[in-house]
């Protein structure tokens, strides 16, 4: 990690870098790309929030006395007259001023970055949903960007919103209002943000995907409308994909017209409590421009103009003014980075008028994703920003998602950590938009499932579950909990509709008296028709708080109509019969252990059918078309896990090269006694980076390669990484197959990471590798029980082979000629 720094002239840099401390700065430095990414230590929150005032801090730690910035030569000198310390970020640095380049292999994305989609190929992606799936989802020209306005420069784009409902479904509309409760949410309004139009266009390719398949999704598209502005900032965006820390829209008129930091910060643009209060900059070149009058850019204009369109005004003007209870909506804004999920306002530490709901949410969606919960001035003040425009305005529960740990995420912490967590999070907003400020506060149900996915008519099913009334992120204050009090299941129709009829369901162990509660409810199927049913579930806690509604499908097939698939499942070799799960999305069943028989049944269709048994790789079978009345036969030949490498760390070293530090250690293990770790007997340094390294490992015969282990870690967050990384060449070069960071993962966890890349590769390795920058030190990693799998598979199309490691030439004929 080489800081890309230039020292000219009379600047002069103190840079300790084998220390821990801060490295000092008595004048400002200057570099090569004009952006200096530096820890700035401060003393007092006034000097974040003098800043604040003029330029964006990235990143703010008020519990460790430092702030993040990038900055120029002018931010620089601010910092130092406002009496920062100033510590070299050179890692961070080096990321920011260096060159996107395509991979070799990349056809597709941001360069460098595969996962993240250009402006045009998120338009396309999006365009291919309404293409194929018309009744589900619509594009809405919301109005021009900047460039798109302003004649004889760039052409420019549409500011397109994505909405995605059901057409065939009327829904229920709220109390007092019309049409379906709304979710909107915006996102890349600065436009270097890489993670956040990738997640909203996941997010969107879910929903649709699984509707018809998944009940939650089916029922949230079925009664909900979701609006996904996915580029907020498009002329911004295109910028920022060449490598640049792009952030405001490209406004010509602002700065100069040809500089990169022209333009208006667009979420300081906008007209609720613009320019009030100190949270943004006059000064046109700032990164925090907040533009020469409210609204003044046509992005922000194309965000307010579609808020007021889709939600009613449910708050009166005045500040401390609260929207009723059961008024309806949500929006969230997503940004990166920071992890923080963030309320109004924004520019006061004053509560809202829904304070108290607003955090309740807050936490709630804090669970899902680990993010910090927060009002928005929490870190520093800002003014004219979209989460306190769309509460103050309109009344509507706002938000803003800060995701992950920088503005260029690694592709595996997208798909890994940032994807799941937050498209859980979203999941969940969705859900509770008829209500937001209500539904929240009451318990969750988590795990439903029907006893039997497939039942014949007349055919008792039991719906189970669990209410949880306790799922709150609870970092930053605690969030009251209840007893749950109550739980009610209802068939075809959701509690809000007219005349829909509630059963009552049981608390599993006999009384609701925990905030936790197994609940279970019986469906009499007696009556019902042939074909699928939506059962739908919620709960409510002592204090009569409802929660919102989660959902299964349940099918009723005539046996003797119905499609079946059926076979046996045994083992390669001998054809030992096995028990194994078989399945085809929500319809699975179980094979008969002594046989290996199985019969899945299920409606007309093409399905991918699947057998899992213990021990044994899977097997997929594609488009099987299955026909009522009709047996398609379909067996399944399982082949067992071969264990390449275990290593539970308690016989020494099993052929592991260690580099740096690395040792086994008893200090921490998940099996007695021993663990691998980086650090024995303390913290890891400043600029860490060591391995550990398996030896050469043969897997040519071996499909299917998996790799789990055991372990806990304690990193500093955004700054230092633990990776799991593989080689196909003996250790020539290196790809990282997972990554980890985080501070506090001190309960030991079992993850699974697949490495499909090392199937049928002959000379493979494997490596732990630890890598820090410098300044802040932490524990560091514990590796215990390492296990590396597959399952027996030579390579495809192999006819024969000989590698002449066993002496038997019983395979050639040699003739003397």
């Amino acid at each position: 990690m080489k800081a890309r720094l230039l020292i000219l002239g009379l600047i002069s840099i103190a840079l300790l870098s084998t220390t821990t401390g801060p490295v000092y700065a008595t004048e400002p430095p200057t570099n090569e790309c004009s952006i200096t990414v530096v820890r700035a230590w401060f003393s007092s929150r006034a000097q974040v929030e003098a800043f604040a005032a003029h330029d964006e801090p990235w990143e703010v730690h008020h519990d460790k006395g430092w702030m993040l910035v990038g900055a120029d030569a002018d931010s620089l000198r601010l910092l130092l007259d406002l009496g920062f310390d100033i510590e070299i970020d050179e890692a961070r640095t080096a990321e920011i001023c260096a060159p996107r380049k395509r991979r070799p292999d990349q056809i597709e994305g941001i360069p460098g970055y595969a996962c993240y989609r250009t402006v045009e190929e998120t338009f396309q992606t999006a365009q291919n949903l309404v293409t194929n799936h018309p009744d589900l989802a619509s594009l809405i020209d919301a109005g021009d960007s900047w460039e798109k306005v302003t004649p004889g420069g760039s052409p420019g784009y549409d500011m397109k919103v994505l909405r995605l409902t059901n057409a065939n479904v009327a829904g229920t509309p709220p109390a007092g209002f019309t049409g379906k409760p709304r979710l909107f949410v915006t996102s890349a309004i600065h436009a270097r943000e890489y993670t956040t139009a990738e997640l909203m266009t996941r997010f969107a390719e879910y929903l649709v995907s699984n509707h018809g398949t998944d009940a939650d999704a089916t029922w949230l598209l079925d009664e909900h409308e979701i609006h996904l502005m996915l580029h907020t900032n498009p002329d911004g965006r295109k910028q920022a994909e060449t490598g640049l820390s792009w952030r405001k829209n490209t406004n010509e008129n602002y700065c100069s017209p040809t500089s990169s930091s022209r333009g208006a910060d667009l979420n300081r643009n906008f007209e609720f409590q613009w320019g009030c209060c100190g949270g943004s900059s006059g000064d046109q070149c700032s990164a925090t421009y907040r533009g020469p009058a409210t609204a003044s850019e046509p992005e922000v204009q194309a965000v307010q103009t579609y808020a007021r369109s889709i939600f009613p005004d449910q708050r009166d003007p005045a500040l401390g003014a609260a929207a009723p209870a059961d008024a309806t909506g949500m929006y969230i804004d997503i940004h990166s980075y920071s992890e923080l999920v963030l309320w109004p306002w924004g520019f006061t530490s004053t509560a809202t008028g829904n304070g108290t709901a607003l955090q309740t949410l807050g936490r709630k969606l804090a669970f899902f994703n680990g993010y910090e919960p927060d009002q928005a001035i929490g870190l520093y003040p800002t003014d004219g920003t979209t989460d306190d425009f769309v509460y103050g305005d309109l009344g509507v529960a706002a938000y803003t998602f800060e995701l992950g740990n920088w503005f260029f995420e690694d592709c595996i912490d997208f798909e890994s950590t940032i994807l799941p967590d937050n498209l859980a999070a979203l999941i969940y907003a969705a859900k509770v938009v008829r209500t937001p400020y209500l539904s929240p506060a009451g318990p969750e149900i988590t795990d439903a499932a029907a006893t039997a996915a497939v039942v014949a008519p007349g055919d008792p099913v039991a719906i189970l579950a669990n209410a949880d009334d306790s799922r709150f992120n609870n970092s930053n204050g605690t969030e009251p909990t209840q007893p749950v009090a109550a739980a009610e299941l209802f068939i075809d129709a959701p509690p809000w509709q007219a005349g829909a009829s509630a059963i009552a369901m049981i608390a599993t162990d006999g009384a609701f008296d925990t905030a936790i509660e197994p609940i279970q409810g019986e469906i009499d199927t007696t009556g019902l028709a042939d074909g699928r049913h939506t059962v739908y579930v919620h709960a409510r806690d002592a204090g009569g708080n409802w929660g919102p509604v989660s959902a299964v499908f349940v099918w009723i097939l005539d046996p003797g109509t119905a499609a079946h698939i059926a076979g046996n499942v045994t083992a390669v070799g001998g054809g030992s019969p096995l028990t194994a799960t078989v399945a085809s999305g929500i319809f699975t069943t179980q094979s008969d252990p002594g046989t290996g028989a199985y019969d899945l049944r299920l409606p007309e269709g093409t399905y991918d059918v699947t057998a899992a048994a213990e021990g044994y790789g899977s097997q997929t079978v594609t488009a099987v078309a299955a026909a009522p009345g009709v047996i398609t036969p379909l067996d399944f030949v399982l082949t067992p896990y071969e264990i390449v490498l275990a290593d539970a760390v308690e016989t020494g070293n099993l052929g592991w090269t260690a580099e740096g530090q690395w040792a086994i250690t008893e200090e921490a293990s998940a099996s007695p006694s021993h663990s691998w770790t980086d650090s024995p007997g303390g913290v890891y340094g400043n600029y860490w980076d060591a391995s550990l390294t398996s030896p050469v490992l043969d897997f040519l015969d071996v499909a299917g390669v998996t790799l789990e282990f055991a372990h806990i870690f304690d990193l500093e967050s955004g700054y230092d990484y633990a990776l799991v990384e593989t080689s196909v060449d003996g250790g020539a070069t290196w790809s990282t197959a997972a990554s980890f960071n985080g501070l506090n993962h001190t309960v030991w966890e079992t993850v699974e990471i697949d490495l499909g890349n090392l199937d049928h590769v002959a000379d493979a390795r494997v490596r732990f590798r630890i890598d820090t920058d410098v300044s802040i030190t932490e524990d560091g990693w514990h590796i215990d029980d390492i296990v590396i799998r597959g399952f027996a598979e030579p390579p495809p199309g192999l006819v024969f082979r000989d590698r002449f490691e066993t002496g038997d030439t019983s395979a050639w004929s040699a003739v003397v000629p």
